[in-house]
């Protein structure tokens, strides 16, 4: 049985903007139902979605029990307006903004709450975001909030600042989390953060041309360096391809590979697949 704890239904992994164009109007249902009978097949029976404003992984959760998989969706993840996140989820403007919104979503139906905290790499260039992430007042009051409401948070993170103030904040998990250092790995494992590092977003990357290769391969050196770090002082990594990104397929398991060469062993995957599964 397996899970994926970081998936976009609403994206191909090819084109997103083709993609998105396809549920635009109307969710692409027979889309939908390609992708969850292929992960079926792929022995795949828990899929955690980051959500989209089109109400695709609304949809996909609706009929993902008859395929015999649980599905997890914050319906639309949330950022702060002028940021990163327009593109796929809902935005606000101030707190009492965001409150709302997390408030309509407990009454929606979400499973959990999605927070957009930064930008994200720049895969020509290492050590550089596209944006930086919120200040760390901010981030306790996004994640204060979502919790007082019932949820757990899901916090699309870059930068050991910002994901070092999420961390010590509260959040439930981490996706992404490029360029930590040991005090952001640190906050992660002492607040039971769990990570879902998404490695497969740059190892897949590796030998396409589109980008600069030795950027690719030093952003990726350095996540596996952090990741072996992290598992080694006991914190919590879970499987999450962020499928559906650019060069990452639905159901192609590229992540466990990477996740291995950083020396994570199985059973740090099962506990983190099974705190995921206790908090969302």
């Amino acid at each position: 049985m397996a899970s994926d704890h970081h998936i976009h239904m609403v994206l191909d992994g090819v084109d997103w903007k083709q993609a998105i164009a396809r549920h635009k109007d109307k969710t692409d249902a027979p889309w939908v139902h390609s992708v969850l009978a292929m992960y079926r097949e792929k022995g795949y029976t828990y899929l955690r979605d980051g959500g989209d404003k089109w109400g695709v992984s609304r949809y996909a959760r609706s009929v993902a029990d008859t395929y015999g998989i649980t599905y997890r969706t914050p319906l639309a993840p949330i950022s702060r307006k002028g940021n990163y996140g327009a593109f796929i989820g809902e935005q606000y403007e101030d707190i009492k903004e965001y409150a709302n919104l997390v408030k309509q979503h407990r009454c929606e139906g979400a499973d959990f709450i999605k927070i957009m905290i930064s930008g994200l790499m720049d895969f020509d260039r290492y050590g550089f975001l596209t944006q930086e992430g919120l200040p760390s007042a901010e981030l306790r009051e996004l994640i204060h909030i979502a919790h007082e409401e019932g949820f757990s948070v899901m916090a699309h993170a870059n930068g050991a600042r910002t994901v070092q103030a999420a961390a010590e904040a509260g959040v439930d998990s981490v996706e992404h989390g490029a360029y930590l250092d040991a005090d952001a790995l640190c906050a992660m494992q002492e607040a039971g953060t769990v990570w879902v590092p998404t490695v497969s977003t740059v190892g897949n990357l590796r030998g396409t041309g589109r980008f600069d290769e030795a950027a690719v391969c030093r952003i990726l050196d350095s996540a596996l360096e952090n990741i072996h770090n992290f598992a080694a002082m006991g914190g919590l990594v879970a499987l999450g391809t962020d499928a559906g990104a650019w060069s990452v397929p639905h159901g192609v398991p590229t992540e466990h590979p990477l996740l291995a060469q950083a020396g994570v062993q199985e059973d740090t995957l099962s506990r983190a697949d099974a705190e995921i599964k206790r908090k969302f």
